[in-house]
């Protein structure tokens, strides 16, 4: 039998992204296995969940280094320790140096609570709310070392309503940031997406768009089926 495919998720605060990858490999719905859990916040809920699946964890602080450099060296230096076939930044809140992400390209995306490329950064669903536009969402990209700039997998849209506000919408997005990542997961798991020399690959063929989430948590290429 061939190895599981491993996981490093990388997350600095409650780790509910990481939940819904823990129970979709419980329920069978991902066939990997988290390597290993890394954080830059000793205290993230993310670690303790990590622990109470009996997963291995690690912190690294920031300000115990003298550099990002350094912190990054040590960081990833556990995750390469883990051997991961995928790097998932499931809510890590630091941005990543380039020659880290040079080191793991195309084994490393990002969920990211917005439709990218529009509102990058931080307090996305406040830059959705004071633009005014009628969609939102979220996108799993690849990380590059341009902040939330890496080639875009796929998405999942949700509405802005009326009298939506920050917690509202955020609430919203991330009801859907679950399934999205669990849906993009199982095409990395299953090698079907890759990172080609111009893009987003799937099953081989260059994608023009990103790929979709449809209500049933299914991902469609949306210029073959519309929603």
């Amino acid at each position: 039998m061939p190895a599981p495919y491993r996981i490093a998720v990388l997350a600095s605060g409650r780790g509910s992204n990481l939940q819904a990858i823990l129970d979709a490999i419980t329920t069978g719905r991902l066939d990997a296995q988290v390597a290993g859990v890394f954080s830059d916040r000793p205290a993230a809920p993310a670690l303790e969940r990590a622990r109470a699946a009996r997963i291995p964890a690690f912190a690294a602080e920031p300000r115990d280094f003298g550099s990002r450099d350094a912190h990054e060296a040590e960081l990833f230096g556990h995750v390469a320790r883990a051997e991961p076939d995928l790097v998932v930044c499931a809510g890590y809140m630091r941005l990543i140096g380039a020659a880290t992400v040079e080191a793991w390209t195309g084994r490393m995306v990002n969920i990211h609570p917005s439709l990218l490329p529009a509102f990058k950064g931080l307090h996305t669903h406040r830059q959705a709310l004071q633009a005014g536009v009628a969609e939102h969402g979220c996108s799993v990209h690849y990380v590059t070392a341009e902040l939330d700039g890496g080639p875009v997998v796929s998405q999942a849209r949700v509405p802005v309503l009326p009298g939506d506000d920050e917690p509202a919408l955020a609430a919203r997005v991330l009801g859907r940031e679950h399934p999205l990542l669990v849906a993009t997961l199982r095409l990395l798991v299953s090698r079907r997406v890759q990172l080609g020399p111009s893009g987003v690959l799937l099953d081989g063929e260059p994608l023009a768009a990103p790929l979709r989430l449809d209500s049933a948590g299914v991902l469609h290429r949306p210029d073959l089926q519309p929603d």
